[in-house]
C-alpha cells in the first residue's frame, strides 16, 4: 500500500470510490487551511469536500449532505506498515 491516500474517498459502503483499507489507517483531510473531521467524500483533483448537512436524512435514510469546493489535502494518520500500538523496550 502507498504512503499517499486516494485521490477520491468515500465512507459510504455503496460509493464506487469506498475502500475500506484506507479507512482503516485512518485519513486526514485539510479543507481551505483547516483540518476537518466531518467529511463524508472528498476529491483532491476536482477540489471539493461533502460534509453532513445536519442530522437530515433523504428518503432513503442517507444523511444529506453539501458539497463545498475548495483546496483539499489528505494524508495517512498512521504510517504503512507501522504497528498500532509499540512497545516499550525493558531495560
Amino acid at each position: 500500500m502507498t504512503d499517499t491516500p486516494p485521490d477520491r474517498l468515500s465512507i459510504q459502503p455503496k460509493s464506487p470510490h469506498f475502500d475500506q483499507a484506507a479507512l482503516e489507517r485512518g485519513v486526514g483531510i485539510r479543507f481551505k487551511g483547516a483540518e476537518r473531521t466531518d467529511v463524508e467524500e472528498y476529491s483532491i483533483s476536482e477540489g471539493w469536500i461533502r460534509v453532513q448537512v445536519g442530522r437530515k436524512t433523504d428518503r432513503h435514510g442517507n444523511p444529506l449532505t453539501i458539497k463545498l469546493s475548495g483546496p483539499v489535502e489528505a494524508w495517512f494518520q498512521d504510517a504503512a506498515g507501522e504497528p498500532a500500538a509499540v512497545a516499550e523496550d525493558e531495560a
